[in-house]
């Protein structure tokens, strides 16, 4: 009985035993199938690229046979920056490294385009030193016989490739190297880094430069520096690292710092100019915190290598003229020197002359035919004075100065290029004056007088401001051209008016028959006209006559609103010039606001704005009487503005008085024809913002709100309007500063800001009418100086003006004894000051 008990409980546990194996052979067998099911449906085969493959590195490319096996340069990067920043800089310099790059990211991360290796066991957090070690060795394992230099990077570092390339071919590669911008530490830091007195690390945001040498003697010992971290800073370890086992330091090397370059600006770094010597001089810039950042930085580098290219074809094209001379071909030959084209009749210059583009810099090129082909100096101080201008003396515009700063900056970069070796450098300070002009065929010439500072700092250490001219010759290179048959905005113009015809037949059509809707265009936003009115009756008869003939007739989808001020008894001749309108078109919208209050420009627009007469949908055209205007200018405004993105601000012209230029006979127009467009009858009124096409829902924008409306009378009101829009388009750019460091949802909710900006434009079809202008004596200070400036600009041209001046012997023998007064005055004083 007692052995059948045994038998039977063993055979139990036996029995428990089989059903245990059997679930846990059954188990296995199924995860297994699954993870077989997963790899074959994977939709991110990583696995099955090698390393050399994800780089795009051949078996057959060596050190010995190819010129791509320099360097490779290991990104570090985040799982979400890969589509940010890393995008950025493989679209930018990471193409043109001359060897290879990879993104080193955690664990699972992936990229269909992007060169990524997810380094395994790896997170994203910070401080990234697992991922940096771990990328060297990555960097060791794979790639260490391929590649003479290895360097460490961040996704928010820029390198020009063309000079690292001549940096790192200057340098032995075979001899342990540790290249970088060195450091201690911060003054907050140091001492609690756990370096010697003589030891440093390179800072990593610029990057990190080893030699295959180095990266071979540190790279076994990886898995111990891991094991033995000092600080929670991965580039002060690395520098421990290789300290360690390479037995060299971080290059003490002063050059560093501006070779290597670190902007201590955070954030704000390179989003201002990117004109500066530190720019111009450093192999790589740090921190690009912002994507869009490095592809502006790309660009204006790209610039810079262009304006390299151009003096490079200049400099061939003179050592062909020079060679030619000393083999004496004549210069009509196309067999040695193909500087005419064989094409063409051989007696005209090809654009890509030699004759031309060959000739040494000098200041006599042009060779004059008479004296009226004289080529005028500008004189340059303070300000601009011209001969050629009816205002001899001018501002200096904007792209003057930009040139006059690229040259002097050029010049001075080629001044100081051997200053290491010479012990000397020379800065500039100041340019005192010069003078400048301008051959169409050859190019910009300059004599400019500059304020240098000399400073020797080897032997006899010294500082002595010194003066020097500078003959500058900025040659024009090869012309670019290109042949159009007809002017491309003009064509534009008459195709959009064109279409707009079609489509307004179209509509018609369709009220009266079922039309296809790939006929039907999409309906052009409407323009409103918003047009306030005190008075003026007769220039408001010729406005409502302009409407009527280009809005109404011309069937361009407008609605006139106009604003009156005035009594009752003062309006009636008003009313009913805009019940004839309505009545002559009763389908057409025209609208009325009274007023009984004090004449308000700012009042009346923001009135108008608000009106139920106007949808969000559209334009609002604010205009003055006094303008007349044709189809082009409303194919202007509809081109120009952008709902939530772009205000347009029309540069209209304005008239001067007829009466004073004719001499009082008085000049007439007829009212259909375009008013006449020279220097001599108006002129772009520059400073004039009263004329503006905006959307209503941005005009409404609670930044903007609207009109100042406790403006009264005349002016001020269009500045400080614009000032509004001006405000609101700083915000333009101000979502970049987040790209890479928020959320995806802030990013989006940015995206929606209103951010307009403000375009401006000469229209020709845009006149302002000559009339009389009074300037009230009762407005604030600012409007009444404006009202006198735009009186006085509208008397007449500069040129006219001095004609009336020199005409009166009073006014020629005021201006004589008014010098002489003065002069006297300043021997006075200085007399006084001798004493």
């Amino acid at each position: 009985m007692l052995q059948h008990t045994m038998t039977k409980r063993k055979t139990l546990i036996i029995g428990f035993f089989g059903i245990a194996l059997g679930l846990c052979i059954g188990t296995m067998l199924k995860n297994y199938l699954a993870l077989e099911i997963v790899k074959r449906c994977s939709l991110r085969p990583t696995n099955l690229k090698t390393p050399a493959e994800i780089i795009g590195l051949r078996e057959e490319d060596t050190i010995q046979n190819s010129q791509r096996n320099l360097v490779f340069v290991g990104v570090m990067t985040a799982k979400s920056f890969l589509e940010g920043r890393a995008r950025a800089v493989y679209d930018t310099w990471g193409k043109e490294v001359p060897g290879r790059m990879a993104f080193f990211s955690s664990e699972g991360s992936y990229s269909e385009d992007l060169p990524v290796v997810a380094l395994k066991n790896v997170d994203d957090r910070y401080p990234p030193q697992k991922k940096s070690f771990m990328m060297l060795y990555y960097m060791y394992e794979h790639y260490i016989d391929r590649f003479e230099w290895f360097i460490r990077a961040d996704d928010d570092v820029y390198m020009e490739p063309d000079k690292l390339e001549r940096f790192l071919r200057s340098i032995d590669s075979s001899k342990p190297q540790f290249i970088g911008q060195a450091g201690k530490g911060n003054s907050e830091e140091f001492g609690l880094l756990s370096l010697e007195f003589d030891e440093n690390f390179c800072m990593g945001g610029p990057g990190v430069i080893l030699s295959s040498e180095t990266l071979r003697r540190v790279a076994p010992h990886i898995p111990s520096c891991l094991k033995n971290l000092y600080s929670t800073h991965e580039d002060v370890e690395v520098g421990r690292c290789v300290q360690k086992f390479a037995g060299i330091p971080c290059t003490w090397n002063y050059e560093m710092q501006y070779i290597l370059r670190h902007n201590s600006s955070g954030r704000n770094a390179y989003t201002g100019k990117l004109k500066r010597k530190e720019i111009h001089n450093a192999i790589t810039l740090h921190p690009i915190k912002q994507a869009p950042l490095m592809y502006r930085l790309h660009s204006y580098v790209q610039g810079l290598k262009a304006e390299e290219m151009r003096q490079e074809s200049l400099l061939l094209h003179r050592d062909i003229k020079r060679m030619a001379k000393y083999l004496e071909v004549p210069d009509e030959s196309t067999y040695m020197m193909p500087s005419v084209s064989p094409e063409s009749d051989s007696t005209k210059r090809h654009f890509q002359d030699h004759n031309i583009l060959g000739i040494s810099p000098e200041l006599n090129k042009f060779v004059p035919g008479s004296t009226d082909d004289l080529l005028d100096w500008s004189f340059i101080a303070r300000s601009l004075y011209s001969a050629s201008s009816a205002n001899p003396k001018q501002k200096i515009d904007s792209a003057l100065r930009e040139g006059l700063e690229d040259a002097i900056t050029e010049v001075m970069e080629n001044i100081n290029n051997y200053s290491r070796q010479r012990g000397r450098v020379i800065e500039f300070r100041e340019l005192l004056y010069g003078y400048h002009r301008l051959d169409a065929l050859h190019g910009q010439d300059m004599i400019l007088d500059l304020l240098l500072i000399y400073k020797k700092y080897r032997g006899k250490k010294m500082t002595v401001p010194v003066r020097r001219h500078l003959y500058v010759q900025r040659a024009f290179t090869g012309i670019f051209v290109k042949e159009v048959d007809e002017d491309f905005y003009n064509v534009t113009l008459q195709q959009s008016l064109l279409g707009s015809l079609f489509q307004n037949g179209m509509a018609r059509l369709s009220s009266h028959f079922t039309m296809p809707s790939g006929l039907l265009s999409p309906t052009q936003d409407k323009i409103v006209f918003v047009l306030p009115i005190a008075g003026r009756l007769a220039t408001f008869e010729r406005f409502l006559r302009t409407y009527e003939r280009v809005c109404v007739r011309g069937e361009q989808h407008c609605d006139l609103l106009v604003v009156i001020f005035g009594s009752p008894d003062e309006l009636g001749d008003h009313l009913q010039l805009l019940h004839d309108l309505h009545a002559r078109h009763v389908y057409q919208q025209v609208n009325w606001i009274q007023r009984s209050s004090a004449f308000s420009r700012g009042v009346a627009l923001d009135v108008a704005a608000r009106s139920s007469y106007i949808r969000q949908e559209d334009i609002i055209l604010f205009i003055d009487v006094d303008m007349v205007f044709e189809v082009e200018t409303l194919q202007r405004v509809r081109m120009h503005t952008q709902r939530g993105k772009q205000v347009y601000l029309p540069i209209v012209f304005s008239q001067y008085d007829p009466q004073r230029r004719s001499g009082g006979a008085g000049e007439s127009e007829d009212e259909g024809e375009t008013p006449r467009i020279d220097d001599e009858r108006g002129y772009f009124r520059q400073f004039g913002f009263g004329i503006c096409a905006i959307y209503k829902s941005d005009i409404l924008d609670e930044d903007i709100n609207g009109f100042d409306k406790d403006i009264t009378g005349w002016g001020l009101e269009d500045v400080k309007f614009l000032e509004k829009i001006v405000r609101v388009g700083t915000r333009q750019r101000g979502f970049l500063a987040n790209t890479a460091e928020l959320a995806m949802d802030y990013n989006e909710a940015a995206e929606q800001w209103r951010r307009l900006s403000v375009f401006r434009a000469p229209d020709p079809t845009l006149v302002h009418i000559y009339h009389d202008i009074s300037c009230d004596v009762q407005l604030d200070a600012p409007q009444y100086n404006m009202c006198l400036g735009t009186k006085a600009n509208s008397l007449g041209s500069t040129r006219l003006m001095e004609q009336l001046f020199h005409s009166s012997p009073e006014n020629v023998q005021f201006a004589v004894d008014f010098n002489r007064q003065k002069q006297q005055q300043q021997q006075q004083q200085q007399q006084q000051q001798a004493r």
